[in-house]
């Protein structure tokens, strides 16, 4: 009884204290990939190359004749930005986390569906699982939603925990 009751105790106080482990460093690591990769929305040259894929694409299509170019790529990036933000203040605060890491999700699940109309997907001349140019930068995001659904699931976890 003694012994069950102090694992007990010492389980509820590892569980109080911030954890300090793999789940920091892949809240770093895509916080630090989203809010890098947003920075870059505000940049001319990215905006233009999200243009090439973005603008005749039906979930960011209607947004460029309305603001333009710059603009879209601007609103691409804030919301980047702030699911990285959100993300990195995870650590501290559950909810923050969660609904970064839910963005983080929804922004790599966006950018995975491009592999289902963009050009450059499968490299000309070879079938799938030849990979073009576009489907290599596209491939990534796999391991990017990955860790946006650990976080998601993570912070879930923490959130019910009594």
């Amino acid at each position: 009884m003694t012994e069950s009751i102090t694992r007990l105790n010492f389980a509820r106080t590892e569980a109080a204290r911030p954890a300090l482990d793999g789940r920091a460093a892949l809240r770093f690591g895509i916080a630090l990939i989203l809010i890098w990769f947003g920075y870059m929305k505000f940049l001319p040259y990215e905006a233009e190359g999200v243009a090439g894929l973005a603008q005749t694409y039906w979930l960011f299509g209607w947004m460029y004749p309305l603001v333009g170019v710059a603009s879209a790529s601007i609103v691409i990036g804030v919301l980047e930005i702030t699911g990285g933000i959100l993300i990195a203040l995870g650590g501290r605060f559950t909810w923050a986390g969660l609904i970064g890491a839910l963005m983080g999700v929804a922004t790599f699940v966006v950018t995975l569906s491009f592999f289902f109309s963009a050009p450059g997907i499968v490299q000309d001349g070879h079938g799938f699982p030849a990979l073009g140019s576009t489907g290599q930068f596209l491939a990534k995001d796999i391991g990017l939603l990955a860790i946006c659904v650990f976080l998601a699931l993570d912070a879930r976890a923490r959130l019910n925990r009594p």
